[in-house]
């Protein structure tokens, strides 16, 4: 069963700056795209971040932008989010996928991510 997990969740105050980390059992992250994912209660779930199975390549959502920081360490076989300047907005769980296509473009299409986490909760107080 290949399962990415994630970890580093909990709750933060506005401001803070928690890390996020997915590593996997059955799954060699080195060369898999990856990305975050977040859901909010009521909404649906959006895409985040990834990163390039090589590490070269990111892309963010422009809410996030200039406050995470996604990053790999596939020595490790791990995938992380740096989080700063926390807002209230941000609480949601967060979702670890993987995308073993190394498609040429890094994706934000949820159905293209093969293998999920099962979520880590963020909450964000004020």
């Amino acid at each position: 069963q290949v399962q990415p997990v994630e970890s580093g969740g909990g709750l933060v105050q506005a401001g803070g700056s928690p890390r996020l980390s997915c590593s996997a059992l059955g799954l060699t992250f080195s060369s898999y795209h990856m990305g975050w994912f977040r859901q909010a209660p009521g909404k649906e779930r959006e895409f985040v971040a990834a990163i390039s199975w090589t590490g070269a390549k990111t892309s963010y959502t422009d809410s996030v932008k200039d406050r995470f920081t996604i990053s790999r360490a596939n020595a490790k076989n791990t995938v992380y989010l740096q989080m700063n300047s926390l807002k209230p907005e941000d609480t949601a769980v967060y979702y670890c996928a993987a995308d073993q296509s190394r498609r040429p473009i890094l994706t934000r299409e949820l159905v293209l991510y093969e293998y999920w986490g099962q979520g880590t909760q963020v909450t964000v107080s004020s």
